[in-house]
C-alpha cells in the first residue's frame, strides 16, 4: 500500500531559511501579521488534511471513477464528498481570498502548499477545489459588480464549484476556431450554445451549483482569437434573493474515459441556449480568461510537485526494504538473504532524481507563489512590476518543466519497484497514469514552451530574461570567491553563459525563418528550466554549507542532493542545447505524404 508524510522540513527549509518569506511579508502591508509560527501551523494543518483525509481515498478514486447517470448528474467516487465538506468546514477554499468575500487574505505561498500536498495525497480530488479557486481569480479581477456579488462568496467559501470552459472538438490549443455562440437577449444576459470537451470537474455531486466560465463568440465577433468572449454560466440559474432557481440548459453530455485521475469528472458539456452573463469587454474573453488559465498553469506544476514527491517517498521506502542480489563492493547486510536494492548504484540515481526534482520544484514554485504575493500586494509600483515580468517569465517554465519531471520521477518509482511497479495495488502505476496529463492540459508543454522562446523572451527582445539573468550574476559575484562554493558557481556561471548565446543566436535565426523558435523551443524551455534549477540549488548549498556544524543530517543531505543535481542531472543541458542549435532543417526537410 502506498504511503505519503507531509515533507514539513523541507518545506519550512524553503519558506523559512531559502526565501526568508517572513521578512517578505513585512514588507506587504496585507500580509505584515503571518509569521514564521503562522505559517508553521498552517502547513502542519495542511499536511494533516492531506495525509489523513484526502490521501486515503486516493485509490478509491482511481478504482471506483466516476459515474454518470441517465439523467446527466455525476456521482464521485465514495467519500470524495464527505471529504470535500470537511475541507469547507475548515475554511480551507477561503484560505488567500480576498477578506471582502469572506477569505482570510493569507499570502498565495501557503496556498501553494496547501495544494502541493493536496497533489501529493489525491491529485483528482484536489483538482475540484483547485479549478474553483482560478474562477474565483477570474471573476475577482474581471467580474462585474453584480457577478462579484451573487459568485465570489460561494466560490470563496466553496459551497460552489467553478470551471473553465475552453477546449472545443474540433479546436484543441487553438482557440481561434471554437465554435459556442453567445447570442444577446433582451434583459442584458447571453443564451449560450455549443458543445465543450476535456473540462476537468465539469459535472460532480460535490456542491449545489457549478459555475462554468466559458468562452464563446458573439454574432458579430472577428474570426480569430481577438473575436472572443468570456461567460459565466451557473449549472443553476440564481434567484435575486440568492437562492438556486431553475436548472440552467448545461448538461454533462458524457464522461471521458481517461488513461489517469480517473476520481476527476472530465466532462462533455452541452450549452444548450443556456443562460449567461459576459466577463469583462466583448471580444476580449481571452484577457480575461488568462487569469485563470496562468492561475491553472501554476497549479498543474503544483500537480507534478506533488505527485513528484509522493513517488519518491514511496519508492525511497520500498529501496530500503527491497532484498536483491549483493552490492558490487561486497555484502552490506549479512544477516540477510541479500542486499536491500538502496545499495545498488542505479537504484540511487533513480532515487536521487527523483529527490532533486521533487526539491527543485519545491524551491522554484514556492519562490515564483512568494513572488506573486509581492506582485499583488508591494507598495512600491516598480516593484510589482518587475515582479510581474518574472513571474510572467516563469509560469511557463514552472507548467512544463515540473510536469515533465514529474513524469519522468513516477516512471523511476515504478522502476526502482520492478514488477511490483507495474501491479495496481502498489500504487506506483497510478501516479504515472496521473502525472501524464499534467504535460498535456492548460496548454501542452509545446505550447508552454513556444510561449516562453517566442513571447516571453524574443517578444521583448529578452528584457525579462535579462531580469533573471542579474539575479544569476549578482549571485554568481557574491559567492564565487568562496573556495567551498566553486562546484556549483562554475557549472552554473556556465550554464548562465550558454543560455545568454543560445537566446541571441535563436534570436537571429528566428528573424530569418520563424519555423526556428518552433524548433527550438522544447530544448530551450528544458535548458532554461535547469538554469532556474542551478540557480536555486547553488543557493541552497550556501545554505547548507552555512549550517555544516549543525547536528541535523538535513543539511548534509541538503548538500548530498544538490551535488547530485550539478553531477547527474544539469549536464542534460549539453544535449538539449545542441538539440536547441540544430533548427529546423530536418525537422521540415520530408515532405508530409512521407510520414
Amino acid at each position: 500500500m502506498p504511503q505519503y508524510n507531509p515533507p514539513l522540513r523541507d518545506i519550512q527549509f524553503v519558506i523559512h531559511e531559502l526565501l526568508n518569506a517572513d521578512k517578505t511579508f513585512a514588507t506587504l502591508p496585507a500580509f505584515k501579521g503571518v509569521d514564521k509560527d503562522t505559517i508553521n501551523q498552517i502547513m502542519e494543518e495542511s499536511g494533516k488534511f492531506a495525509s489523513e483525509i484526502a490521501f486515503p481515498l486516493n485509490q478509491v478514486g482511481d478504482k471506483e471513477g466516476c459515474t454518470r447517470h441517465e439523467n446527466g448528474s455525476v456521482t464521485t467516487p465514495a467519500g470524495f464528498k464527505g471529504v470535500y465538506q470537511q475541507y469547507v468546514e475548515s475554511g480551507w477554499p477561503s484560505l488567500s481570498c480576498d477578506p471582502q468575500f469572506g477569505g482570510q487574505g493569507l499570502p498565495q505561498l501557503l496556498n501553494s502548499v496547501l495544494y502541493e500536498m493536496l497533489n501529493s495525497a489525491n491529485q483528482s480530488w484536489a483538482m475540484y477545489p483547485g479549478l474553483s479557486h482560478g474562477a474565483y481569480e477570474c471573476l475577482h479581477a474581471h467580474g462585474t459588480d453584480d457577478q462579484k456579488k451573487i459568485y465570489l462568496e460561494k466560490l470563496v467559501s466553496g459551497h460552489w464549484t467553478g470551471t473553465m470552459c475552453l477546449t472545443e472538438p474540433q479546436c484543441g490549443t487553438d482557440l481561434g476556431i471554437l465554435k459556442t455562440k453567445a447570442e444577446p437577449l433582451a434583459d442584458g444576459s447571453y443564451s449560450i450554445t455549443g458543445t465543450k470537451i476535456f473540462i476537468s470537474s465539469g459535472e460532480h455531486d460535490l456542491t449545489d451549483n457549478i459555475i462554468h466560465l466559458v468562452l464563446a463568440r458573439l454574432p458579430d465577433s472577428p474570426k480569430g482569437t481577438k473575436g472572443i468572449s468570456l461567460f459565466v454560466v451557473p449549472k443553476f440559474l440564481i434567484n435575486a434573493d440568492g437562492s438556486l432557481g431553475a436548472n440552467n440548459k448545461v448538461s454533462c453530455g458524457s464522461l471521458e474515459h481517461k488513461m489517469g485521475i480517473h476520481g476527476n469528472a472530465t466532462c462533455v458539456m452541452n450549452f444548450d441556449g443556456a443562460i449567461g452573463t459576459l466577463v469583462g469587454e466583448p471580444h476580449k474573453g481571452l484577457n480575461a480568461m488568462f487569469v485563470m488559465m496562468n492561475a491553472a498553469r501554476l497549479g498543474v506544476g503544483m500537480q507534478g510537485l506533488g505527485l513528484t514527491e509522493v513517488a519518491y517517498q514511496n519508492s525511497a521506502a520500498y529501496a530500503k526494504e527491497r532484498l536483491q542480489m549483493r552490492s558490487l563492493t561486497g555484502v552490506k547486510a549479512p544477516e540477510k538473504a541479500a542486499d536491500p536494492i538502496i545499495v545498488h548504484p542505479d537504484v540511487r540515481r533513480m532515487l536521487l532524481t527523483q529527490r532533486a526534482y521533487a526539491e527543485g520544484g519545491r524551491a522554484f514554485a514556492y519562490w515564483v507563489a512568494l513572488m506573486i504575493d509581492t506582485e499583488l500586494n508591494h507598495p512600491d509600483e516598480r516593484v510589482r512590476k518587475d515582479t510581474a515580468d518574472m513571474v510572467t517569465l516563469l509560469t511557463p517554465i514552472i507548467k512544463a518543466f515540473l510536469t515533465d519531471n514529474a513524469f519522468t520521477a513516477t516512471n523511476e518509482g515504478l522502476q526502482v519497484f520492478g514488477g511490483h511497479g507495474y501491479i495496481a495495488e502498489w500504487g506506483m502505476e497510478q501516479y504515472v497514469r496521473d502525472a501524464r496529463i499534467n504535460m498535456i492540459y492548460e496548454g501542452t508543454n509545446t505550447i508552454q514552451s513556444l510561449d516562453l522562446l517566442g513571447r516571453k523572451v524574443l517578444g521583448d527582445m529578452g528584457a525579462k530574461l535579462r531580469k533573471f539573468g542579474k539575479l544569476v550574476e549578482t549571485f554568481i559575484e557574491e559567492e564565487g570567491v568562496r573556495k567551498e562554493m566553486q562546484e556549483f558557481i562554475d557549472p552554473l556561471a556556465d550554464i548562465a553563459t550558454k543560455v545568454e548565446k543560445l537566446t541571441k543566436e535563436i534570436g537571429m535565426k528566428a528573424m530569418m525563418n520563424h519555423e526556428e523558435v518552433g524548433a527550438a523551443a522544447v530544448p530551450y524551455l528544458r535548458t532554461v528550466g535547469h538554469l532556474v534549477y542551478a540557480y536555486l540549488f547553488a543557493r541552497m548549498a550556501k545554505i547548507a554549507f552555512a549550517n555544516k556544524s549543525s547536528s541535523d543530517p538535513f543539511y548534509q543531505a541538503k548538500l548530498a542532493t544538490a551535488r547530485f543535481y550539478f553531477d547527474k542531472l544539469l549536464p542534460e543541458t549539453a544535449t538539449l542545447i545542441r538539440q536547441a542549435r540544430a533548427g529546423s532543417k530536418s525537422l521540415m526537410a520530408m515532405p508530409a505524404e512521407l510520414f
